[in-house]
């Protein structure tokens, strides 16, 4: 018997057909929640997201980084998957360029943005979605959060077996830190309503890709209730 599957808003710019493709070759695995989970909130900074919400075209004259409202429309969803897991005690790290060390290093894309290094707003992160004091802020210069960086030893530090993603953009840095995730051997999740890029065929291809290769992407919904066998010590519903 074929299996069905949910046809999700970002899945309806995909062919279905290649949808089923990719389940019947043994792609789109649902994985299952580990014990110790964490969540990494990729580059929600004022670069980024922008000072406000507003289309692409003016956002893009704020910040040539900027993503427009696709973060904005959200910022509801980031805060009930924030407060979930702090009010559950797990970790949770920003992330956010390391721009002074870009200067040396090199940036984490082609791009050539006209952008001063030197900007106190870039690197801020908008009051509707920061960091607490006690949370760390890990400064990246590539695209992957683990790239060159100390987040392994963290991880492992802290015994986490899973890694939650959200953030932008879905097909730069958030694509590259979940591939380097599921490496480096982490069940990795990534929440599909709240994730955001400058474009929506690009956000869609790349949740479609991630999910049958390196991840579960799944709503905030589904990830709460994998969650809840976390409290129930049982094995979680896939």
């Amino acid at each position: 018997m074929e299996e069905q599957f949910e046809m999700k808003e970002w899945m309806k710019s995909i062919p279905e057909s290649e949808f089923r493709n990719y389940v019947k070759s043994g792609h789109r695995r649902p994985l299952t929640m580990g014990k110790n989970p964490a969540l990494v909130v990729i580059d929600v900074t004022i670069g980024f997201v922008g000072s406000k919400p507003q289309p692409l075209e003016e956002a893009l004259k704020e910040y040539s980084s900027a993503c427009g409202d696709a973060f904005w429309k959200d910022v509801p969803q980031y805060q009930r998957l924030i407060a979930l897991f702090r009010e559950k005690k797990y970790p949770v790290i920003f992330t956010r360029a390391d721009r002074y060390n870009q200067q040396f290093a090199g940036k984490a894309t082609k791009a050539v943005r006209q952008i001063d290094p030197n900007d106190p707003y870039f690197n801020e992160f908008p009051a509707a979605v920061s960091p607490l004091k006690e949370e760390w802020v890990l400064d990246k210069t590539k695209a992957s959060m683990f790239f060159d960086t100390s987040l392994n030893s963290y991880l492992v530090k802290h015994q986490i077996d899973t890694v939650v993603v959200c953030g932008g953009s879905t097909s730069g840095c958030l694509r590259a830190s979940v591939v380097d995730s599921c490496s480096h051997g982490y069940t990795t999740f990534v929440v599909e309503d709240c994730c955001f890029d400058r474009s929506y065929f690009a956000h869609c291809a790349n949740l479609f890709d991630m999910d049958a290769k390196y991840a579960s992407v799944l709503s905030l919904d589904e990830l709460e209730q994998k969650m809840v066998s976390i409290d129930q010590d049982v094995p979680s519903l896939s």
